[in-house]
């Protein structure tokens, strides 16, 4: 049998490759296996089955489209400014069985119509970790190349861009989830289990997030007439946080769930043009996340918006905030393997086989 101290990752990894050859346009990687550890492990004899069901032996069968981000807001004396990455929709096929979830994604050109192909390649790491009893997300985000849309230009007509902009953000975020025997976001996320009745519970967590942001040059437009503008910020900035998860379950199997955090952080922040400034304070961040469809025992239809806000620590007028998100649609159907492909799926697992290695053996 399936090891039962098994937790659930879900690890997204996007590349794209800005390039017009087409075996360069992109390699989209969707990883999912269990915890490395026993301290982050999701125990199935603790969980209230009056509220969750969960399905380690079905195998989910995934069709998904999906988008992921990181975008970069000024807030200037009379105008937002949002410089967005070039990035864009992917179409995927996945599959999630015995709490494994492997995805495969490319960005097809029709869907991207507006995207341009021969800009600098970026990579996306993105994971969610949903064991019991806890909400944990890591972050890697390594863009080059940003555009500005003339709707936010009070200047011009045109879109603004900036093929040379790099931003590089990395982050983690950690809750512990009061109630998690009769509530998981596995199930409203990659629906490895079932949901059967509404919950609700608080958690209180930490976060932490570095990295920083420059151009060749100043970031702006020089004929947006600013008194403030820059080409480089470097950050730091950790601090608790606190939220709640709460689903609701309805007509036999629909399901909307909505997890929300607010963390108040201290940090560093340093902006240099022709000079730089550096300061240590506050900022108040967010952390929001969305999750509407029907789980049910044969197929699953749903969508989901992961989305995290970072504002910066304000230095000498500078206010800047950066904003990571993750779309996904999913079409899921769910089968029910042979006893011999269980066995042998068994053997190559990692959610089995890596526990192992730090003294865990689980049952097989």
């Amino acid at each position: 049998m399936l090891n039962k101290n098994s937790g659930y990752f879900y690890s997204n990894f996007t590349i794209w490759m800005g390039q017009k050859k087409l075996f360069l346009l992109l390699i989209y990687f969707g990883l999912n296996f269990g915890s490395l550890a026993q301290d982050i492990t999701s125990d199935f004899d603790k969980i209230d089955t009056a509220y969750l069901t969960p399905h380690p032996e079905k195998f989910n069968l995934r069709l998904y489209v999906s988008r992921k981000y990181t975008d970069i807001v000024f807030n200037g004396p009379e105008r937002r400014y949002r410089f967005e990455p070039n990035s864009g929709l992917n179409l995927g096929l996945g599959f999630t069985y015995q709490t494994f979830t492997l995805n495969l994604a490319a960005p097809l050109g029709f869907m991207n119509p507006n995207r341009i192909d021969d800009w600098p390649s970026f990579l996306d790491l993105q994971s969610h970790i949903y064991p019991k009893n806890w909400i944990i997300d890591l972050f890697g985000q390594f863009y080059r190349g940003y555009r500005l849309d003339e709707r936010f230009l009070a200047n011009s007509e045109e879109e603004y861009l900036r093929e040379d902009m790099r931003v590089m953000l990395l982050g983690v975020n950690a809750n512990y989830v009061f109630n998690g025997d009769r509530i998981a976001l596995s199930a409203a996320y990659n629906q490895s289990s079932i949901q059967k009745k509404s919950a609700f519970s608080p958690f209180i967590g930490f976060e932490a997030y570095g990295g920083f942001m420059k151009g060749d040059s100043l970031f702006l437009p020089s004929n947006e007439d600013l008194p403030i503008n820059y080409r480089q910020v470097d950050y730091f900035q950790f601090g608790p946080n606190a939220g709640f998860s709460s689903t609701l379950v309805f007509l036999g199997g629909f399901y909307l769930t909505a997890v929300a955090s607010a963390n108040l952080s201290f940090g560093y922040s340093a902006w240099a043009n022709d000079d730089k400034f550096s300061r240590w304070g506050f900022a108040p961040t967010y952390f929001l996340r969305g999750f509407l469809g029907y789980n049910g025992e044969k197929f699953s239809i749903n969508g989901n918006y992961v989305w995290k806000n970072l504002n910066l620590v304000k230095n000498q007028g500078f206010d800047q905030e950066l904003n990571t998100g993750n779309f996904r649609i999913n079409l899921i159907y769910k089968l029910n393997p042979s006893e011999n492909f269980r066995r042998k799926f068994n053997k190559i697992n990692p959610v089995v086989w890596i526990p192992r290695l730090f003294g865990n053996k689980g049952e097989s």
